[in-house]
């Protein structure tokens, strides 16, 4: 995807989720707070698993590009 959002893009509709959240809850929780298709897309694109952090969120979205 040439269109990576940034992390703060992407952590802006994640504000108030508990960590460690699986990637199902990363991705319903940026639905629930509006993320745009891109984020979306992001998210969806990371591989299933625990995620402890945000940054490890970032870093996934990162390595799936």
């Amino acid at each position: 995807m040439s269109d990576t959002p940034n992390p703060i893009q992407v952590q802006k509709f994640l504000g108030g989720i508990d960590y460690p959240a699986s990637k199902e809850d990363i991705v319903a929780s940026a639905r629930k707070s509006g993320a745009d298709d891109n984020v979306l897309q992001a998210l969806e694109a990371i591989p299933d698993g625990e995620y402890d952090a945000p940054t490890a969120v970032s870093s996934a979205i990162a390595d799936a590009n």
